[in-house]
This record gives C-alpha cells, structure tokens and sequence, in this order.
C-alpha cells in the first residue's frame, strides 16, 4: 500500500499547521524583528550564539536522505554506517581547533574569501565557481533528490512537482531572512526532529520487547562499527582512510556547513557551536539507523530496503503522529536546502559580484542579488536533480556518499595544505583545484554512469578511490610546490588571522569529554 493511502485528513492537517508555524517565524524573523539596515544578511549580522550554530550546523547535515538512507542501511546492514555519524568528531574537532580561529581571524565571509587572501585572486575565482558548483551538486540536487522521493510518496505528485513545492518553500527563507531566519527556524525544527526521531526509536523498542531482546534477534556483526577487511560492503580499511577525505572537505571547507560558525558572534561561540554539533552528531545512530534495525526485526521481508522508515512510521504511529512525522521530514528538507541556497548565494555575491564587477556595491544591491542568484540556484537544481534520478545500481544512501566522495579530495587538499603547509604556491594550488576537480569528477561519472559499480567488479570501494584520488593530488601540490620554490614572482599572502589564541577553558573541556565518550561508543560498538 502507498503512504499516501495510509495518511488520514488529520496527517495532512498536521502538516498544514507546521508549515503555517514554520513560515511564520520565518516571516518574523524576516520582517518583523528589528534588524539593522547594514546587517549582513548571509552572516546573521556576526549574532549566532552556540545553540543556533550547533542546531544550524546539524540540521544541515539532517536532511531527510539521512533519515532515510540511515534507516535503510540499518535495515541491511545495522550500525555500521554510525562511522558517517560518530567518525565525524575528529573533523568537527579540527574545523573548531585549526580553521574556525583562521576563518574568524581573518573577518571573512566565504571560504574562497579567505583563499583568495592565501593565494591570490586566481585561486579565488576558481573556488567560487567550484564552491558554487559542488553546493548545487551535493547540497541542493542530492537533498532535492531524496525530498523528491519523500513528497512523491506522501501526496503522490511527480518528481519534478514534489522537488518544485520543497524549493518554494525553502527559497522564502533564505529570500527573506537570510542566514538568521534559517538559524531560527532551524533550532525549532531539529527540537522537533529529535523528539519525533526519539518516539519512534522507543515505540520500536517498546514492540520488539527491549534493547536486549533486539540485540538477541540480530546477528552479532549489526552491533560492529568496524568490519572485517573483506566485507563487501563497508570494510574497515575503506572507512578508516576514505571517510577522512571527505570529513574535511565536508565539516572544514564546505561553505554551506562553515557558514554558521563563519556567522558567530565570538571566535567561542564558534568553538562551542561546532562542539555542540558534535554532541548531536551522537543522536544519529539511535534516531536515524536503530530505527533501520528495529524494521529489520519487526519487518524482515520488505521487497525495498529504503521503505524501512516509512514502514516504522505508518505501521506503529497512530493517526496525526504519522502527519507529524512527514512534517519534521519536510523540516530537516527544507533546513538542508535553505542553509545551502544562502552558501550559494553568499559565495557568488561576494566572491563574483562584488570582488569583480561592483567593488563599491551598496548593502541593498548586495542583498537584491543575493536574492536572485538564490532564485537561479534553485531552477538549475531542480533540473540537477532529474539527472541523479537516472543513476542505477546504488541504494540511496551510496549514492549520496559516493557523490560526495568523488567531490571531496580535491579541496581537502587545497585547504589542507593551503592552511597547514606555508611552502604551498598559488600554481600548485590552482593546478589541484583544476585538473583535480576533472580527475576526480571524471572518475565519479565512470564509476556511477558509464561503468557502473554494480556491472563491473574491477573497481575498489569508492571510498578507497576518493583516498587514492586524495594521495594522487596531495602528491602533485607538494611537487609544484617545490619545484617553483625558487621563483620570484611567487603571490605574497596577504593572509593575517593575528596569533591564534588559547583554547577557552570551557571548550577545551567540553571538546575533552566528546573526545573520551566517542572513544568509549566506539569500544562499545565493535567485537560483537
């Protein structure tokens, strides 16, 4: 039976109300409260505390393919896609301890801003375009994509009229209100996303009979983090080295994810922003996966493992529970698209706009094209999003990893040698971000389209291949480097982020105790 059969009028009142709720704080926050006629508009004003960098940065990471691939790879394979969740730590860490006291210090807005300083207006350029293009990629296509799904499923309308409505929606946010009107909106929906996600994982609980009679009625290997070196699906080596790639791409280079702390009002407020995310990030195998498990128990024979969500909802939530449940999945949508429409947005405004066509353009003008270009960036997603509907071979939440993997090592290396390594040239970096991006995009069509994974058997895990790409480049950055060393037109950085202070004692704390806890969930789950 479709979902849309199941809901009941209460359910699609339900969903009405939220959607209701949810524009109007949007246009409060827009339009009703104060808001000083220069206030930045991507950057909330420089005003985010803790909470609303923590929340924003979660529910951006939140979309609705995160509850759905995460159940569905529960279902398969239990809580071995937690290293996608619980892995992240140490790049959170990084992003908090190594490049948000740079990105700060240097009073930036955008991520090309600041490598533009490092090594000069070329390289800028080129990571305004390749931020530009990977936001709509990665962020808005991917989500689109899943959301897509989820819309047609729910009121039955093709893909493209589901993708339309979550567009609109999102799109009024970051129109109106910008970065602080999704900062707000945020912190009530992923309130909402994790009681909602919370109730599902104890009802389930409740009717299989208890945590020990669900660890009973699943094999032993579903309770491993790590997995032997030959498993076909997630060996531990290809997590232990792939999974890094893309964490620092994704939680330390990627705007729409820094976006928020870039926001903060204090380089601490940062700091604990992105501690707090880390905190959260814990809730996704109980919220997100466990939910997977408990299906795989109470419904072992569902022909679609990516049903294994929905199935949990519409057989144990009563009538008006179900409808709230496609509202807080509408929520974690619209948080994922609105935060990356801004990136989008903030990225070609003022890396493109203002730094090359209108230097002395007035804060109006600033925020009137940032609004367009939000408009242009949600039509040419939805047509990206058409496209990743035609990929075959992969589950739903493969696909979403492996995409990201093949976008991820070109800028990890960049930023990380760019930051870390002061011998970097502006010609080594360049060449990464150039014939990288071809590589390694080359690479991801072979592997997803034209010789798909699924049809042939000589490729290694796709997230080896993301290492090996990462290697190959980390490699050529240090050889152009270090042959051009002794050229005299070499780009002097006018990069300055001032002496890097002192960890505050509260973070440091705080950063100390997710460290011992993600050690000990990790001891925990593995040798089952």
């Amino acid at each position: 039976m479709e979902i849309h059969e199941i809901l009941q009028p209460l359910d699609f009142a339900v969903v009405g109300l939220y959607l209701v709720t949810l524009i109007g704080i949007g246009y409060w926050v827009s339009f009703k409260k104060k808001r000083d006629a220069n206030e930045n508009l991507f950057l909330a004003g420089n005003s985010l505390g803790w909470p609303s960098i923590g929340f924003t940065m979660w529910g951006t990471n939140v979309g609705p393919s995160m509850l759905i691939a995460s159940a569905s790879i529960g279902y398969t394979t239990g809580v071995v896609a937690g290293n996608f969740a619980w892995y992240a730590f140490i790049f959170i860490f990084l992003l908090a301890v190594v490049f948000a006291p740079r990105y700060l210090g240097a009073r930036v807005q955008t991520l090309p801003e600041f490598m533009g300083k490092r090594f000069g207006n070329s390289t800028q350029n080129i990571l305004a375009w390749y931020t530009i293009v990977t936001v709509l990629i990665s962020w808005l296509s991917l989500t689109l994509f899943a959301g897509g799904i989820l819309i047609r499923q729910i009121l039955d309308l093709p893909l493209w009229l589901s993708v339309i409505i979550l567009i609109l929606i999102a799109a009024f946010f970051t129109i109106a209100g910008g970065l602080k009107a999704i900062a707000y909106t945020n912190v009530f929906q992923m309130v909402l996303l994790i009681v909602v996600s919370l109730v599902l994982t104890l009802t389930g609980l409740y009717k299989v009979g208890g945590v020990g009679e669900l660890i009973a009625a699943t094999p032993g290997e579903y309770w491993n983090l790590l997995l032997p070196a030959d498993d076909p699906n997630y060996p531990w080596i290809a997590i232990a080295l792939g999974y890094p790639v893309m964490g620092v791409w994704f939680w330390c280079t990627d705007q729409s994810m820094v976006q928020s702390v870039l926001g903060a009002k204090n380089l601490k407020a940062g700091q604990l922003g992105a501690n707090f995310t880390g905190w959260l990030k814990i809730l996704d195998v109980a919220l997100f996966i466990i939910p997977g498990i408990i299906c795989y128990v109470l419904f072992p024979d569902l022909d679609n493992p990516d049903e294994a969500y929905m199935t949990m909802v519409t057989k144990l939530f009563p009538v008006g529970m179900t409808g709230l449940v496609m509202a807080v999945l509408i929520a974690a949508l619209v948080s994922t698209i609105d935060s990356a429409l801004n990136a989008l947005s903030t990225v070609f405004t003022m890396d493109i706009y203002v730094k090359k066509y209108k230097p002395e353009a007035s804060q109006k003008q600033i925020v009137t094209i940032g609004r367009v270009v939000t408009v242009l960036g949600a039509v040419i997603a939805i047509f990206l999003t058409l496209a990743i509907d035609s990929i075959k071979g992969l589950n739903l939440f493969d696909v979403f990893q492996s995409i990201l993997g093949f976008i991820a090592p070109p800028m990890s290396v960049v930023f990380l040698f760019g930051v870390l390594w002061k011998k970097t040239t502006t010609r080594a970096a360049n060449t990464v971000l150039l014939f990288g991006t071809i590589l390694s995009l080359g690479i991801g069509v072979l592997y997803l389209w034209v010789f798909p994974n699924a049809e042939h058997a000589f490729w290694p895990h796709f997230l080896l291949l993301s290492f090996y790409i990462f290697v190959f480049l980390a490699v050529l950055i240090v050889v152009i480097s270090y042959a051009e060393r002794n050229r005299k037109d070499l780009h002097a950085s006018t990069l300055n982020y001032g002496a890097i202070p002192k960890l505050p004692g509260t973070v440091k704390w705080l950063w100390l105790a997710l460290i011992v806890v993600m050690v000990v969930l990790y001891v925990l789950f593995n040798g089952n």
